[in-house]
């Protein structure tokens, strides 16, 4: 199994983007996924996570500008992000849980900055 992030790139403060991660491999069922990331310095942390059934989980201050969804039919789980600023220069990983196992993808780096 593997996770395949990509979307990311050089933002301009006030931006916005769209992040995915695919799961491939021999899958029978996914179920949670979500989005971390890691700044430079500081601890991975969780930006949002998704269940099977839909509901999001918002930690910390993302709620708002941070939109997480899911297409199962693709297995891929997506981040929409509005109003970038630049403390949201990161590593951003997604993760999900694919048969009772918890697999990270390789991380996509996001640059905000004029």
């Amino acid at each position: 199994v593997q996770l395949q992030a990509s979307g990311g790139g050089l933002v301009q403060p006030g931006g916005s983007l769209r992040l995915s991660c695919t799961a491939s491999g021999s899958i029978f069922s996914v179920n949670g996924m979500g989005w971390y990331r890691q700044a430079p310095g500081k601890e991975r942390e969780l930006v949002v996570g998704i269940s099977t059934g839909g509901s999001t989980m918002y930690p910390g201050s993302a709620k708002g500008r941070f939109t997480i969804s899911r297409d199962d039919t693709k297995k891929t789980v997506y981040l929409h992000v509005t109003d970038l600023k630049p403390e949201d220069t990161a590593v951003y990983y997604c993760k999900a849980l694919v048969d009772g196992i918890d697999y990270w993808g390789k991380g996509t780096q996001v640059t905000v900055s004029s």
